[in-house]
């Protein structure tokens, strides 16, 4: 079945996105340049009068309208909780999310600040107080269309879409599949009785950002009911006393506004394995798309398998994981350069 808007997503071009632009009542300069997004597509777009804005084409077929706007109406409570995060602009009556030719797309304030690629001991405190403060307003009200971070949704669909399309190598399979199996068993079990809430759902150091005025959290793209640990696990260092201090820092933080028990990070090796079989469906739904093999030369090769399939069942034993672990749970970048949307609209998330 295709689907709505898909060809044109795919041949998306400059005119198409100044066009899209000026319809929604903004002067352009003819200034477009494409950003680093793979989910979506997201363009720095220039104005006549001077200053630029970013625009965000929704991949068709993603999220239905309701679940957008249900993003949408997620950061206005937080930025009427006085919460530092990008929210994008609402044009003639309120309208934050417009139609061109099937495609959804919306337009955002072009905010610039730098990455945090270190949490120093204030960062980890005013991160925390942050966390929470934005999952208090989560726990304040149910997502109506947003998904919840659950086993069927990031684990077992995911699993089966890799065995119908047969990605992994027969003689793999079994392996994988046990391996998988595991994770989910421990998933089950860590989650009984913790409770769920609005979340970032991708809450990695690539999307937080020292503005002018302080930290800012940006990118609520993938935004899911969850556990609050989801919101840890990638932002926080795991696996030495050195990182169980960090975490006590953080957390000082956190619990000045709301409770968290340190037996939810029992969650966080269970979250990594889900995580695993999670992108690599992620990937493999969007082959079809040209930049996805551009990015990831090796997937779906005997090499990549073995090293996933290794890594899953290695999560929860004392054995170490492969490099490439990392590169999975954090996507934050290197350069000290500033940085503006360019960066954070970096949607590693289905």
């Amino acid at each position: 079945m295709e689907i709505p808007g898909k060809e044109f997503y795919n041949r998306l071009d400059i005119d198409s996105v100044l066009s899209a632009v000026e319809d929604a009542g903004f002067s352009v300069s003819g200034h477009c340049l494409a950003l680093n997004s793979l989910e979506n597509r997201v363009y720095d777009v220039g104005l006549e009068e001077g200053g630029r804005l970013v625009v965000k084409f929704y991949r068709p077929g993603r999220w239905t309208l309701n679940q957008i706007l249900e993003e949408h109406s997620f950061l206005k409570e937080l930025e009427e909780g006085e919460i530092p995060v990008v929210a994008p602009l609402a044009l003639e009556n309120g309208v934050t999310v417009r139609e061109t030719k099937g495609i959804y797309y919306t337009i955002w304030p072009l905010q610039k600040g730098r990455l945090v690629e270190e949490l120093d001991k204030n960062n980890l405190v005013q991160t925390g107080r942050l966390l929470a403060r934005i999952h208090n307003i989560g726990a304040s009200k149910q997502a109506t269309y947003r998904i919840e971070y659950n086993l069927k949704n990031f684990g077992e669909e995911p699993l089966r879409f890799l065995k119908e399309k047969e990605f992994l190598p027969s003689h793999l399979w079994k392996r994988y599949e046990e391996a998988a199996n595991r994770i989910f068993n421990s998933f089950f079990e860590a989650s009984k009785d913790m409770p769920f809430h609005r979340i970032h759902g991708d809450c990695h150091k690539g999307n937080l950002i020292q503005t002018a005025d302080g930290l800012c959290f940006i990118d609520f793209d993938d935004f899911v009911t969850g556990p609050a640990v989801q919101d840890f696990w990638m932002l926080l260092p795991f696996g030495d006393s050195a990182s169980e201090y960090e975490r006590e820092i953080f957390l000082e933080g956190y619990r000045e506004f709301r409770e968290f028990r340190s037996s939810w990070f029992d969650l966080v090796e269970p979250l990594r394995g889900l995580r695993y079989i999670h992108y690599s469906a992620w990937i493999a739904k969007r082959w079809e798309d040209p930049s996805f093999p551009n990015a990831f030369p090796h997937f779906g090769t005997e090499e990549y398998w073995e090293k996933e399939t290794q890594d899953l069942e290695r999560l929860g034993s004392d054995l170490p994981l492969s490099p490439e672990e990392d590169g999975r749970n954090s996507f934050q970048k290197t350069e000290e350069s500033e940085l503006t949307n360019k960066d954070f609209f970096w949607d590693m998330e289905d």
